[in-house]
């Protein structure tokens, strides 16, 4: 679904009284001057150069308008999170930057434990440890900042602007990144488990570890060890209560809105300036170490100034592979479409993977947004100045 916000950008704009009279006034005048050169201006002259500098300081008094023509801020983000996205709009509708409003909008998220899948307490890996994943990318610089695995420290999004902003990196990872995040006056260290993600990683150990991301395995004893074998020798169900065959063609009964969130977020702020972020605890029984999407540029999030950005959700482990907000930004960029760019994209991972489940929003630089998905349906939610309050947008494979 696409929506066209009425005012169109002033950059691109056609052109103003200041070129129209120069073309056709002060030009013609300095010109006809020049062939002339008989002594005083004459007086036909005269009130087209009173015009010209009028309309210099009429453009003048207005000159602080331009920028802000009622289309931004906009904020755009991952499924129905209404106050990750509220968040985000105080920022910027009060003047912040588009990367602080990203920063206050994933960071309600961490706090609210959005569907148990953004911050602590969600996601347990088969150690039944809780682990973040964040990316902060500023559109304007092209700056990245991102953590990986990294335990103890919940807030994700204030460490990975901590590494855009205080380091030459572009991405921590693990317990380094822990201590790093600490150092820098994060709280920390904290457990990140809850008893809600214990529960369900105590219930997971119970059905014999199933499902999990392990292929072409065999465990030793129960969960694991695991030892490499070839499939045929394993006869174990997955998906509780599903043939391992059905497991190993279709990831859907790993990755789900529940399970396998991320919340993605882009923000225009009053100046026009882009700014993209991530947030997620990764895919539930992920293997420890495990890194996803989460935290790539390109791949969960992307935003150039010059052309918009994209937000991605979905099996994070195939859609890393093909980078699909780049492929997004990049598309747009040529001259495509937001909702053309977004299906491209999509159709894409589709051809090579028909069973994975994923989503991308796209909104370019003029506001105008859009969402594309394949195996689930997709919503995302959207704050503009046209909004009384977040609108949620419902896009079908």
């Amino acid at each position: 679904m696409v929506t066209q916000p009425p005012v169109t950008l002033a950059l691109h704009s056609p052109p103003t009284s200041l070129h129209l009279c120069l073309r056709f006034c002060v030009l013609p005048a300095v010109s006809q001057r020049k062939q002339r050169r008989t002594g005083p201006m004459t007086s036909r002259n005269l009130p087209i150069l009173l015009f010209f500098f009028f309309t210099l300081f009429s453009m003048g008094l207005g000159y602080e308008e331009v920028g802000d023509l009622g289309k931004y801020p906009v904020v755009v983000s991952t499924w129905p999170f209404v106050e990750a996205v509220r968040a985000a709009w105080r920022a910027v509708d009060k003047g912040f930057s588009a990367v602080d409003a990203v920063v206050e909008g994933c960071s309600a998220c961490e706090e609210l434990r959005c569907d148990g899948t953004v911050g602590p307490g969600g996601s347990p890996d088969e150690n039944g440890e809780t682990t973040i994943d964040a990316l902060l990318m500023n559109g304007v610089t092209m700056e990245v900042g991102a953590v990986a695995a990294m335990r103890f420290v919940k807030d994700g999004m204030k460490a990975a602007r901590l590494v855009m902003e205080h380091t030459k990196h572009t991405l921590l990872v693990g317990e380094k990144a822990s201590v790093f995040a600490i150092l820098m006056g994060l709280p920390g260290p904290n457990n990140l488990s809850s008893s809600e993600s214990l529960e369900k990683w105590t219930k997971w150990k119970e059905n014999h570890c199933q499902p999990n991301f392990r292929k072409n395995v065999k465990p030793v004893d129960g969960c694991g060890p695991y030892k490499p074998e070839d499939y045929s020798g394993l006869n174990e169900e997955a998906c509780f209560g599903a043939n391992v065959t059905e497991f190993l063609e279709s990831r859907s009964c790993l990755v789900g809105p529940h399970d396998h969130d991320t919340i993605s977020m882009a923000v225009i702020d009053k100046m026009g300036h882009v700014a993209v972020g991530t947030s997620t605890n990764g895919a539930t029984f992920k293997i420890p170490g495990r890194v996803g999407d989460g935290p790539i540029a390109g791949s969960s999030a992307y935003a150039d100034a010059e052309v918009g950005a994209c937000g991605a959700t979905g099996d994070g482990d195939i859609m890393m592979r093909f980078l699909p907000c780049y492929q997004v930004v990049e598309s747009m960029r040529q001259g495509m479409e937001p909702k053309l760019a977004a299906k491209d994209a999509i159709a894409r991972i589709a051809r090579k993977f028909p069973d994975f489940v994923g989503a991308v929003f796209a909104i370019n630089k003029d506001g105008v947004h859009a969402g594309a998905c394949h195996g689930w349906t997709f919503q995302y939610s959207v704050r503009s100045p046209e909004m009384d309050d977040v609108k949620v947008f419902t896009v079908h494979p």
